[in-house]
C-alpha cells in the first residue's frame, strides 16, 4: 500500500497545504479577494484553468521522473 507513487502523492498534498497555508497567513485580505474573484469567474474559465494546471502539473511530474 505504501508504494513510491503513494509517498510522492502524500508529499505533493503536504506541499500544497504548506503553500496554501502560507498564502492565507501572509495575506488573508488578498486571499479573500482572490476567492471573491473566483466566485465571479464563469465555470468554463475555471474549468479550463483547472485542466491546464492539472495537465501542466502532470507534465512537470513526468519530466522530473524521467
Amino acid at each position: 500500500m505504501r508504494s513510491f507513487a503513494f509517498a510522492d502523492l502524500l508529499i505533493g498534498v503536504g506541499v500544497l497545504l504548506v503553500l496554501e497555508g502560507l498564502m492565507f497567513a501572509a495575506s488573508p485580505t488578498w486571499m479573500r479577494q482572490a476567492m471573491k474573484s473566483a466566485m465571479q469567474t464563469p465555470d468554463n474559465i475555471l474549468r479550463g484553468v483547472g485542466l491546464v494546471s492539472a495537465v501542466g502539473g502532470l507534465l512537470l511530474i513526468w519530466a522530473i521522473r524521467h
